[in-house]
């Protein structure tokens, strides 16, 4: 159950960066409070996974799901470049995120 947990923490984490975008610095309430919520929500799934995951590979992995669906969310949301590269290094995030499951306990 830890990793659904660090996947849900990760999924939160994709929401509350991409609401820092469209809360244009906290000075739109509704795009605050749901950015605000989905940090606090985040956090609390992380911490239920590292009940019994080790800290660092929790915490590569759910900055990780956060960091390819950010970047894949900015893409399709705010027409951000695609290029060979920013998809190749995506690929390497994918690739260590991956890693570190397959070596972690449990």
């Amino acid at each position: 159950m830890q990793w659904v947990f660090l996947v849900i923490a990760g999924f939160f984490e994709m929401g509350w960066a991409i609401g820092l975008k469209y809360s244009q610095g906290f000075t739109k309430l509704v795009p605050s409070v749901f950015t605000i919520l989905g940090m606090i929500a985040s956090f609390y799934f992380l911490s239920l996974s590292l009940k019994s995951l080790p800290i660092g590979n929790a915490y590569a992995i759910w900055t990780g799901i956060g960091t390819v669906g950010t970047v894949i969310l900015g893409i399709v949301l705010f027409k951000e470049p695609v290029n060979a590269m920013r998809l190749g290094c995506i690929g390497f995030i994918i690739i260590g995120i991956v890693g570190l499951k397959l070596v972690s306990p449990s």
